[in-house]
Parts: structure tokens; C-alpha cells; sequence
């Protein structure tokens, strides 16, 4: 039993030999160096990943770690991207709604220029029609001066071919006692005529 222990002591001398004399100082030794030249200022980092590119099996290891770092970047600028193009949507339906506001305001602002110049015209136009009546009317009180110094029958004779408006607002204008005249000098249907619209009126 004992040269059995002997035996597996003397298995093991060599292995604990192995890692005391060759593994553990080359580890110290990489481990120095390493940091000897990184306080230097080289990238160790880098030249290792440079170097172990060439190497079958390491190579696939560093591969491996620059698709995962490609993969993290391609991830992050989708998502930056999606973000962005939300912010897009959103920032383009906020100008179809101004738009639509906006379309809105200038069909109001139309249709309230529209009745604008609606009231002013017919502001205008009853300027107009009212100074038409008062020109109207100062001819008529001229032409009535006019038939106030003429001869009661020439006077009739020229009433009875106008229009009944404009004789019947002549006869208005005149004295009494030319009035009285002329409708005496006319035909007397025609007086009588004149003389019921001109009652109806000052009725």
C-alpha cells in the first residue's frame, strides 16, 4: 500500500514540476510584458486580435467577438432609426393636420371677404338708388318751376303725353291754382285719373 503511494507521489512530481517551472512563470512573464507595454502606451489588445486572426482556432473566436460587436452596432442604429422614423410619422401627420387648419382658415377668410363686398355693394347700391331718387326728385321740383310758368294748356298738353309716374309727381310740385289750371285745360278722363292717384297717394 505504501509503494503505491510512493508511486502516485512520483506520477504527480512531474506534473507539479510541469506547472511550477514552465506554466506559471510563462503566465507571470505574459502578464508583465502585457502590462510593461500597455503603461508604453502599445495596443496589446488590438496586436493580439491582429495576430490571432492568422491562428485557425483563435481566429474564429476573434471573428466571432467583432460580428457580436457589428451585430450590438447594426441593433442600436436600427432602433435609433426606428425612433426616428416614428418621430418622422408623427412629425408629418402634425403638418397634414396644420395643413388641413390652415386650408380651413383661408376658405373662412374667402367666404368673409365675400360677404364683405356683398354688404358693400349693397350699400353702394342703395347709395346709388337713393341718390338717383333725390336727383330725380330735384329734376322733378325744376321741371315743376318750369310748368308753374307756363301756359295752363300747353302745360296739360305736355302732362298728358308723359308717363303717369312723371306727370302725376310733376302735379305734385305745382301750386294749387296751377294745379287746378292744368288739370282743368286736360282731357278730363286723364284729370280725373290724375286726380284719384294724386289723393290716393297723399292718402
Amino acid at each position: 500500500m505504501a509503494k503505491k503511494i510512493d508511486t502516485e507521489k512520483k506520477k504527480m512530481n512531474p506534473i507539479l514540476w510541469f506547472l511550477f517551472a514552465i506554466v506559471i512563470p510563462i503566465s507571470i512573464t505574459i502578464a508583465l510584458v502585457t502590462i510593461i507595454l500597455m503603461v508604453a502606451g502599445v495596443d496589446v489588445t488590438g496586436w493580439l486580435k491582429d495576430k490571432g486572426k492568422d491562428i485557425p482556432v483563435v481566429s474564429s473566436f476573434v471573428d466571432t467577438e467583432e460580428e457580436d460587436n457589428t451585430a450590438v452596432a447594426e441593433k442600436h442604429m436600427k432602433s435609433t432609426l426606428d425612433k426616428k422614423n416614428a418621430e418622422i410619422d408623427e412629425l408629418k401627420k402634425e403638418l397634414q393636420d396644420k395643413e388641413a387648419m390652415l386650408e380651413k382658415l383661408e376658405q373662412d377668410i374667402v367666404k368673409l371677404k365675400n360677404k364683405q363686398k356683398s354688404a358693400e355693394k349693397a350699400e353702394k347700391g342703395n347709395k346709388t338708388n337713393e341718390e338717383e331718387k333725390d336727383a330725380q326728385g330735384n329734376t322733378i321740383k325744376s321741371m315743376a318751376k318750369s310748368f308753374n310758368r307756363m301756359d295752363e294748356e300747353q302745360a296739360a298738353k305736355i302732362l298728358q303725353s308723359l308717363k303717369r309716374e312723371t306727370a302725376l309727381a310733376i302735379i305734385k310740385e305745382l301750386k294749387d291754382d296751377t294745379r287746378a289750371s292744368v288739370l282743368e285745360a286736360m282731357d278730363p278722363d286723364t284729370a280725373a285719373q290724375l286726380t284719384q292717384q294724386f289723393i290716393d297717394t297723399e292718402n
